[in-house]
């Protein structure tokens, strides 16, 4: 028993030694860390890291959990490892401790090194910078000749004159666009929708197409019902102004690359031959609309570039000059060349031309909306609200004489800001209401040698051998006059046809056409006559629409039947006698209509393309051309 007592006493002699020992290793643990870090920086380090409880704590592991947290700087750590004893940990601590101590003194130990050089080079140093600020403060770029520029810029910011009088009769709201309420319409609700879609806009110069489309964005800002934020921006470049380099050296659309030899990035790049990327507008137009008006006019290739950057919603970068692996290049231009720039936006395109005209794949992308042609009734309000906006006084008649010449807002503007001028000018004093009359529009026209754009124009009268056509171009329709005169032949089965040279060889075809039909349905043969057909104004008629229109013409000269002349027809005229479809037909009905027609004949084949919207004038559908009879010959 008694030795037993002594094993056991011992056994706790020894059990006290080493908990004795594993105290002092601690203890000295923090000292070391106390003499890398500082004192005050060992508890501001322990306060980070929510380990100051611990250090104080009279349980030793406590003491090493603290210790664990302020090497490994993680305050995650809460417990010992149950499979290590505390000697093995302390132990793994010290190695720890003595890695940083001894890293301190080596950084010490090079610190003091530099610090030698330091002092033997300051003389040198002093002395080059005494040079330098001697330097700094005699080649100064400042002189009298400078700083007299300068203050001459400084004048020429304070100095501006009013802004363009076409700027300040543009648009500000929706309301204010006149004649365009279907695309309008349609522009919101494409835009306004959680997946808003590219979108080209078609129609004649002039018509608002640029100002709907900045106007619509702006009504659908911070809609919960689209994505486009408060500060969305609208990005509006000429299409006809980008050009593809080949050399991508430059490209304002697409953004380029600053290549630190040839084009010469920043100096801080330069000196280190790091490239420098230089956005496009389609990176500025993220989160927003690219608006590219005349977008048929871009180079193809150029147009190729844009479609990528569609679908991938990113723009890349690439050059000879980058390194990836170069660690003086800053990480935004890493994360450019390695991940690209965002580029999520919704491209408006913008076209005068026919839709046809434009590239397939831009159309497969995009909806699309048509801008109608604005009539003489659209002109008017135009001229009116813009009167009001310079708020001035226009007497009767003045909105209808300008909207004889001109079929665009912008030049009905133009002609109105012109008389205005004149108005002003003749003014002898400012308080006189100021009154733009008649006379100063024509006055106005003529100085900028305007001419109607309407030389054709329906009557209420009949006449032998004379009908109206209707062509288009350009999203613009208007009347093609054809007249005809028949002669007997001098010599039975030897007669003659004369027909414009210019008119087209369609246009050529149609008369041959006709003069077969007529031979079947009446039996006359036009051998038998001197015939001379003609289309006033000797313009090229492109397409076959003129069929019916020549044929009626002949038959009236042939058979002297009085054509009325409120009444105009189109469709191509087979030699069966059928009137069939043709294309433009809506702009077609709204040339008609500008000039008066009445009753317009269309194929009944086209009943489906047929606005149910037009006022004005009556649409009568014929599919033969013996339904037209009664429509043109009659009273």
């Amino acid at each position: 028993m008694k030795q037993y007592l002594v094993k056991q006493s011992k056994k706790k002699d020894l059990q006290h030694d080493l908990e004795t020992q594993l105290h002092w290793r601690i203890e000295c643990l923090y000292k070391n860390l106390s003499d890398i870090y500082g004192t005050q920086g060992l508890i501001l380090r322990a306060s980070k890291l929510d380990a100051i409880d611990l250090m104080s704590s009279p349980r030793q592991e406590d003491r090493i959990i603290a210790l664990e947290r302020i090497l490994q700087e993680n305050p995650a750590i809460v417990s010992l490892n149950e499979n290590e004893d505390l000697a093995a940990i302390v132990e793994r601590l010290e190695d720890r401790v003595a890695e940083d101590y001894a890293r301190k003194n080596i950084e010490e130990k090079i610190q003091r090194r530099i610090q030698e050089k330091m002092d033997q080079k300051y003389n040198d140093y002093i002395k080059d910078i005494k040079l330098q600020i001697l330097k700094e403060h005699s080649s100064s770029p400042e002189n009298a000749q400078t700083l007299k520029k300068l203050g001459r810029l400084e004048i020429m910011e304070r100095t501006s004159l009013n802004r363009s009088a076409l700027e300040m009769l543009r648009p500000s709201s929706l309301e204010q666009i006149i004649g365009q309420g279907k695309a309008v319409k349609s522009l919101l609700s494409k835009l306004n929708t959680p997946y808003p879609q590219h979108i080209l806009l078609y129609g004649p110069p002039g018509v608002g197409k640029t100002t709907c489309a900045r106007l619509v964005l702006e009504a659908v800002k911070n809609k919960a019902e689209n994505p486009f934020r408060n500060d969305a921006p609208f990005i509006e470049v000429d299409g006809t102004t980008l050009r593809w380099d080949p050399r991508e050296s430059t490209n304002p659309l697409l953004g380029s690359v600053h290549d630190p030899i040839y084009q010469g990035a920043r100096k801080e790049l330069a000196d280190d031959g790091i490239p420098e990327p230089k956005l496009g507008m389609v990176s500025e137009a993220h989160g927003g609309v690219l608006f590219i008006d005349e977008i048929g006019e871009m180079e193809i290739f150029l147009q190729n570039k844009l479609l990528k950057v569609l679908e991938d919603k990113r723009v890349f970068f690439e050059s000879s000059y980058y390194d990836p692996h170069d660690e003086r290049i800053p990480q935004y231009i890493k994360q450019i060349f390695e991940q690209g720039v965002p580029a999520d936006f919704v491209l408006i395109g913008a076209t005068t031309r026919n839709k046809e005209d434009i590239n397939p794949a831009f159309r497969s992308r995009c909806m699309e909306i048509f801008f109608d042609p604005l009539s003489a009734e659209h002109i008017k309000k135009i001229v009116e609200l813009s009167a009001q906006k310079l708020g001035i006084n226009i007497e009767p008649g003045v909105d209808e004489i300008i909207g004889d010449y001109t079929s665009e807002g912008r030049g009905a503007n133009k002609i109105l800001v012109d008389a205005y001028a004149l108005a002003l000018n003749e003014q002898s004093t400012g308080d006189e209401p100021l009154i733009v009359n008649a006379r100063h529009v024509y006055e106005a026209i003529q100085n900028s040698r305007i001419t109607p754009y309407i030389f054709s124009k329906a009557s209420d009268r009949s006449e032998i051998g004379k009908i109206f056509g209707i062509g288009a171009s350009g999203y613009q329709g208007a009347l093609i006059e054809l007249e005809a005169i028949a002669f007997p032949a001098e010599s039975p089965g030897e007669g003659s046809i004369r027909f414009n040279d210019t008119a087209g060889s369609m246009a050529r075809d149609s008369v041959f056409n006709a003069a077969s039909l007529l031979r079947k349905e009446s039996g006359e043969n036009l051998k038998n006559f001197d015939l001379h057909i003609n289309i006033i104004g000797g313009g090229k008629v492109d397409g076959p629409s003129a069929g019916a229109a020549i044929y009626l013409a002949i038959l009236s000269a042939i058979q002297q039947k009085a054509i009325r002349q409120d009444v105009a027809i189109t469709g191509e005229l087979s030699i069966q006698g059928h009137v069939k479809a043709i294309g433009a037909l809506y702009e077609k009905i709204y040339g008609a209509r500008q000039a008066g027609i009445k009753k317009m004949l269309v194929p009944e084949e086209n009943l489906k393309d047929l606005p149910s919207t037009i006022k004005g004038i009556e649409l009568v559908a014929v599919s033969t051309i013996d339904q037209a009879y009664e429509h043109v010959f009659g009273q």
